[in-house]
């Protein structure tokens, strides 16, 4: 029988051209489909942050979509850190 794989929490953050063309909702598909809960929202300084926890496994899914991004944006720069999960989320959400 597999063990059940402990839940993790990341919060990513991405630099570049990621405001105003719909990478949070390419972000919130994503993780929506890999069934991650937590949120992602613009900050003032440009960038997009991302709050997830799930499998570790589906987490990094997510973040390789992240780093490439979709066709109208462009992903300068990223980042991930990990931490334990706080079950804090019952789905995945766009926060302005």
């Amino acid at each position: 029988m597999k063990k059940m794989e402990k839940e993790l929490r990341a919060e990513i953050l991405v630099d570049g051209k990621v405001q105003g063309v719909g990478f949070r909702f390419f972000v919130h598909r994503i993780a929506t489909n890999l069934r991650l809960n937590g949120f992602t929202k613009n900050l003032p300084t440009g960038q997009v942050m991302t709050i997830v926890e799930g499998q570790k496994e589906k987490i990094e899914q997510l973040y390789e979509s992240i780093k490439v991004g979709t066709s109208h944006s462009f992903v300068e720069n990223y980042t991930i850190f990990w931490s334990e999960s706080k079950n804090e989320f019952n789905n995945f959400e766009i926060r302005i």
